[in-house]
């Protein structure tokens, strides 16, 4: 008789079996690394928002702050000039309002602003919302309440 080469079956499965306990252990842990991700880049953006803000208002004293993110943000380029309605400070991608799973918004008038990012979807694009006022101090909202505006009183993150 003749010897076989090759796998038997149950040595396959076996094989099969420890890949699939491996990808259950990794992906959540992928999933949770990425919603940390997000949260970093929401925080960022929030950060540059607030910088976006003051810059603004230093430059158009007389409008105080941005009503909103398309006024801080343009194309610049070409011997184009910024304006108070076009002031080329943050990226069109972060003033279309979407970024990294949350949505971003603003609101400014001449005395202060608000700006607040919500994850897209709690628990899978993030966990937490985030807001900051003119202080510029980033603050947390748990849970992935979406917020419409920040009062300043919200927890400041560390």
């Amino acid at each position: 008789m003749r010897k076989q080469k090759g796998f038997s079956l149950i040595e396959l499965l076996i094989v099969v079996a420890i890949i699939l306990i491996i990808a259950a252990i990794a992906i959540p842990n992928l999933l949770r690394a990425r919603i940390a991700s997000n949260e970093s880049s929401a925080v960022a953006s929030v950060r540059t928002i607030n910088t976006a803000m003051i810059s603004y208002n230093s430059s158009y004293p007389s409008v105080g702050y941005a009503a909103n993110l398309q006024a801080l943000t343009g194309t610049c380029t070409g011997g184009v000039i910024p304006s108070s309605t076009s002031a080329c400070l943050i990226d069109t991608t972060l003033a279309g309002g979407t970024k990294s799973g949350y949505t971003f918004n603003a609101a400014g008038t001449s005395g202060g602003y608000a700006v607040w990012a919500n994850p897209v979807s709690v628990n899978t694009t993030g966990v937490n919302s985030f807001c900051s006022v003119a202080d510029a101090v980033v603050r947390e909202i748990p849970g992935g309440v979406a917020v419409s505006t920040c009062a300043g009183t919200e927890t400041p993150l560390q």
